[in-house]
């Protein structure tokens, strides 16, 4: 009876907040790009190759961009790698709580970022939300690493307080508007995630966060992000990326799943999966007639390496962003199973990452092989 009484109760929370205000239907795709604007935007680009992006002493978003632990010296020293590699471009995650707690601060670091970025003749992609990992997000010093474990410090936002209350998500609208008001016409930043996989329960981490229906509070901020980034109205294209469909079957997309897909300029994927299931993702976006990126890739146990991935990827012109890239504080060259487990000691193939902090290869074949497929070689 309760979970019935609860259930009835989301639901009228979730009609009244997608019908209203801000998010009458359609004012969150008012101004969004047609096919051709977009493809003639992508035409303009060269072909996107490049990593998701935390120096090596952060063990997350906040740890990277609070004024005591930003880490210029290290930032800097990494994307030299990257730019080693040939990748122009690299996808970076922001968090609200550093900008709510100092906006001015926030943006002349995010100035620094990008202009080490811009020396090293990188693009950025900023992340705006995020729905993975630790729920209750927090200021401060952050935790140290767990050995052995997968990410297991990084944190959502906004977080599980404010997701899963609708009067809340309006707190988020300053920090949305103002930092891409500030970047809209800046040639450094070169596409908007808005939100990073919007409604993941995290269930074999933190648990089933503790809202009736994480996918359909998502769904009803996501709307209102767009909503406000449409006002802005940047150079840059807007992007969220679906992340856990059954390409298989498209008959059983959700709203979100489709949302995910329609209301983006330009369309992103990620994808953990051999070659063949990338394969059906492309086949199946290709049908909305807008550019692909790949914003997350390459698992190695998975069969989604970079030798088995990127050449599809270059062949298809589709944007290729390989999660990690200098093995640190995140622990992501530990596997998602390390959550269950804890791993004693480093595994000896690598699930994510490139390099060690030193800068020396994981594996100098692979760096080769990136090399030949950027043109750096």
């Amino acid at each position: 009876m309760i979970r019935y009484a609860c259930s009835l109760l989301a639901t009228v929370l979730f009609v009244a907040c997608s019908t209203g205000g801000a998010n009458a239907p359609d004012a969150d795709r008012a101004g969004q790009w047609s096919a051709e604007k977009a493809n003639a935007w992508y035409a303009e680009q060269p072909w996107l190759a490049g990593a998701n992006f935390g120096p090596s002493t952060a063990i997350n978003q906040i740890a990277m961009w609070q004024k005591e632990t930003f880490d210029a010296k290290t930032i800097d020293r990494e994307l030299g790698y990257a730019e080693s590699l040939g990748f122009n471009t690299m996808r970076v995650f922001l968090h609200h709580l550093v900008w709510q707690q100092d906006p001015k601060g926030y943006l002349e670091r995010i100035d620094k970022y990008l202009n080490m970025a811009d020396r090293h003749h990188l693009k950025t992609m900023f992340v705006l939300l995020d729905d993975v990992w630790d729920p209750s997000p927090a200021l401060g010093k952050q935790r140290d690493p767990k050995p052995g474990v997968h990410n297991s410090g990084w944190v959502q936002s906004p977080g599980k307080e404010i997701l899963g209350n609708p009067d809340r998500h309006a707190e988020l609208e300053p920090y949305i508007k103002g930092i891409i008001d500030r970047y809209k016409n800046d040639s450094r930043v070169v596409i908007w995630d808005l939100y990073n996989e919007p409604g993941n329960p995290n269930v074999d981490s933190y648990g089933p966060v503790e809202l009736l229906d994480k996918k359909m509070y998502a769904l009803m901020l996501l709307k209102k992000v767009f909503t406000w980034a449409r006002e802005i109205n940047p150079s840059q294209p807007l992007t969220v990326a679906i992340w856990d469909a059954d390409w298989s079957k498209p008959e059983t997309f959700t709203e979100l799943h489709r949302y995910e897909i329609e209301a983006s300029d330009i369309i992103s994927f990620h994808n953990y999966d051999p070659l063949p299931r990338v394969m059906l993702a492309v086949d199946y976006l290709k049908k909305f007639g807008r550019p692909i990126v790949c914003t997350e890739y390459m698992a190695r146990p998975m069969k989604n390496t970079f030798e088995s991935i990127m050449p599809y990827l270059k062949e298809q012109k589709i944007g290729a962003y390989n999660w990690g890239f200098v093995a640190g504080k995140t622990q992501t060259n530990y596997p998602w199973d390390s959550w269950k487990k804890p791993y004693k000691t480093e595994p000896r193939l690598w699930f994510h990452d490139i390099f060690r902090s030193d800068g020396t290869p994981y594996i100098a074949r692979e760096v080769r092989f990136i090399k030949k497929m950027t043109g750096k070689n």
